[in-house]
């Protein structure tokens, strides 16, 4: 069977989801492909001036069935009520419009503010061997901001960023641990002393391994036994290395030894249990474990984010502190940024933005042929009455749909306010 059909207007019916054949700017539906839900939805696009629409037939209710006679239409609306619905469509579209330029105008000053970030970030690494003590500084400042951001705004979005450069991978990664472990820390109702430990020693969790040869570290096969003893003593080789800045506090060393420590004993480099664990160490060990399960090292297979928060939640029971896990994906919300999923419209988008206060309700990229990608809209689901229907992953998607929603290879979140 065609997974495409034409079809005439006059056949239309409640259920189908229908492909309109004209430019995006010249109907006043927000999308141009969407499921009908109402008769004066197909009495619109008899008005457009169109003979045939295009009808995914896997994507619609009904069946189409064209050798039985069309049933009688429901009686079409009186003209003056259809003027005044596509008046009021329209109008409520270019609005849509405007708030979809303000997100995108949000989601850029977001990123640039996440550059910034990376760019700190990246110096900080360059002065950690000649001068610690500076980089030390320069960390408590950017950690600094960025608590101060989190703690004076309750109405925060978490947004998805860009894909990490290459060879920046340390940089993205530490970054991420920082921005989603000081969201945990708030989310928990812990202290600002508390939060702003948790973001350095995030920031500095994995700086033994600047001590790791990249023929490890990049190393596209699986690891040979004394290669990876070796790579599980990059916790206290960086441990070593911040010893030499006198600068850094005491209270986030754990953070650096224990954040691939267990909580039953099987982690490294000590094998310490959930009694020697600290609560900073055991919040930085879910966020580290999630984001490594994203973006795992060069041998491994990356989980989506749903599929890694799934993963965690049924395999990392005995490891990893559970309050902290739950309250992971109840901050994230059940599709994180970064997530495909199919709409209840049939359409395929990617989770962009989690409102942290609606997380039912996440702001999405909407896959739409008849949409220039540039202008694609970033849809508010609760505004729009649309809801997810479920997660897909990347290699569901159609070549087309893959190039137009572009997922990302490195998942990165950045925080913004809501606006």
């Amino acid at each position: 069977m065609k997974k495409s059909v034409k079809v005439s207007v006059e056949e239309l019916q409640i259920g189908n989801f229908v492909k309109l054949p004209v430019s995006w700017k010249d109907h006043p539906f927000l999308f141009s492909s969407f499921k009908l839900k109402q008769d004066a939805q197909i009495e619109l696009i008899k008005r457009l001036g169109i003979s045939h629409v295009f009808i995914d037939i896997e994507r619609s209710e009904v069946q189409l069935d064209t050798e039985q006679p069309v049933q009688a239409p429901t009686p079409p609306k009186a003209a003056n009520d259809l003027d005044s619905l596509a008046e009021e469509m329209s109008q409520y579209k270019n609005e849509r419009i405007d708030v979809h330029q303000k997100m995108r105008r949000q989601l850029r000053k977001t990123e640039q503010e996440f550059d910034r970030s990376v760019s700190k970030m990246r110096s900080v690494v360059s002065k950690l061997r000649s001068r610690p003590l500076n980089a030390v500084n320069d960390a408590k400042e950017l950690i600094h901001d960025m608590s101060e951001q989190l703690l004076n705004s309750d109405n925060l979005v978490l947004h998805l960023m860009g894909d990490a450069k290459d060879d920046e991978g340390i940089y993205y990664h530490s970054l991420n641990v920082a921005i989603l472990s000081m969201l945990m820390a708030k989310e928990l109702g812990w202290s600002r002393t508390d939060i702003e430990l948790v973001g350095i020693g995030s920031l500095f969790h994995d700086t033994g391994k600047l001590k790791v040869p990249a023929s490890i570290l990049k190393k596209k096969t699986p690891l040979t036994p004394p290669e990876k003893n070796f790579f599980k003593q990059h916790p206290v080789m960086g441990e070593k290395i911040l010893q030499l800045a006198e600068n850094f506090p005491s209270e986030a060393i754990p953070i650096i030894l224990n954040h691939h420590e267990h909580l039953d004993g099987s982690g490294f480099p000590r094998g310490l249990k959930e009694a020697s664990l600290d609560k900073l160490s055991q919040l930085v060990a879910v966020i580290n474990t999630y984001d490594m399960l994203c973006h795992p090292d060069a041998h491994s297979k990356p989980r989506t984010p749903y599929a890694a928060l799934g993963y965690m939640f049924k395999h990392f029971k005995t490891k990893l502190n559970q309050q902290y896990t739950g309250s992971l994906i109840k901050m994230l919300g059940i599709y994180p940024p970064g997530s495909i999923v199919e709409l209840s419209s049939g359409q395929f988008a990617m989770v962009m933005a989690v409102n942290l206060n609606k997380l039912l309700f996440p702001r999405i990229l909407a896959y739409d042929a008849m949409i220039p990608k540039e202008q694609a809209p970033i849809v508010d689901l609760e505004t729009e009455g649309l809801t997810i229907v479920r997660c897909i992953p990347h290699s569901a998607l159609p070549e087309k749909v893959y190039k137009y929603l572009n997922p990302r290879e490195r998942v990165s979140y950045f925080f913004g306010q809501n606006s």
